[in-house]
């Protein structure tokens, strides 16, 4: 078992998210950064999907009731175990009664620790992923609080592996983030086009897991903002009235009524959730066969990333 000492400011169970439910209003939720997902699970023996923990600027601290082992992958965070230094991106073992403290990120926003066996709570809608707004799946609906106790499937303790310097992404100060133009890009004059692709944009506070909020210069619509409601995809950018754009995340909504200049490629999801408020990216447009290209890319990558994916699955 594992006991909540400090939860920090949000930390969510997670899994790989539930699909087929966006006609009904509820959204996938699941990690924002999938890689850094993906990747935390198969260091500790885990299939992909494993549930696991999603933490926000800063993760939790707290205590193992059994040997089991972790990793910590995401933000650029600081690991301690029993008040020692410990590595992230790698397989670290613990004995009965450790503690482990994951501090403040230096770099990025989200850290994900994945635990052997994974995290065991209820499936809701076929998933074990938290989707606040709903107070649906993960431990009651909620982020974590302070005396939690969670429980991890049982499983023998995995081997240790150290993820190849390579696989640990490059947060950059001021990332780039790929688009392709539309659907609505028609809605939009060319010099608000033009506005979009130069920006630079900041990410605002208010950003969340819905929807990450953006400030710079003004995007000029060409025929108004208000559309028929129509999907939302995962990365739509919408535009409002005030010409901000919005990215839609993991914890969107199934549909909405504003134009959207354009859609972030899946590749690039997760480097838009580790981005801070304050900090500022830029867009890029590419068209539809190098968005697929950069998709097949970053599939092959992960396809080969901390060993490849784990066949076994946990017990249920």
């Amino acid at each position: 078992m594992i006991r909540i000492v400090d939860p920090g400011p949000q930390t969510t169970v997670q899994d790989l998210g539930r699909s087929g439910h966006l006609r009904s209003g509820i959204p996938p939720s699941g990690p924002l950064d999938a890689r850094a997902f993906v990747v935390a699970n198969r260091l500790v023996g885990n299939p992909d999907g494993a549930a696991g923990l999603e933490c926000t600027l800063m993760g939790p601290r707290f205590t193992v009731d059994t040997a089991c082992a972790i990793a910590v992958t995401g933000a650029d965070a600081p690991v301690t175990i029993n008040g020692a230094a410990a590595e992230p991106w790698t397989t670290l073992a613990l004995a009965a009664g450790d503690t482990v403290r994951v501090a403040a990120a230096r770099t990025g926003v989200r850290v994900y620790v994945a635990f052997s066996g994974g995290l065991d709570v209820p499936r809701t809608l076929g998933s074990r992923a938290t989707y606040l707004r709903g107070r649906l799946g993960g431990l009651e609906g909620r982020a974590l609080k302070r005396d939690d106790v969670l429980r991890l499937l049982p499983v023998p303790t995995p081997a240790p592996h150290r993820t190849a310097a390579r696989e640990a992404p490059i947060l950059e100060a001021e990332p780039e983030i790929r688009v392709v133009l539309g659907p609505q890009a028609d809605r939009f004059t060319a010099e608000g086009i033009a506005t979009f692709l130069e920006g630079p944009y900041e990410m605002l506070p208010q950003s969340d897991r819905m929807g990450a909020r953006l400030k710079g210069p003004r995007i000029a619509h060409a025929h108004g903002h208000d559309i028929i409601s129509d999907g939302i995809a995962l990365g739509s950018i919408q535009v409002p009235g005030d010409g901000q754009p919005i990215v839609l995340l993991v914890d969107r909504q199934s549909t909405g009524g504003y134009t959207k200049i354009a859609t972030v490629g899946s590749f690039d999801i997760g480097r838009i959730g580790q981005v801070k408020p304050g900090q500022r990216i830029r867009f890029r447009a590419v068209d539809v066969p190098e968005a697929h290209r950069l998709r097949r890319t970053w599939e092959a990558s992960l396809a080969t990333a901390a060993g490849g994916p784990i066949t076994t699955a946990p017990a249920a």
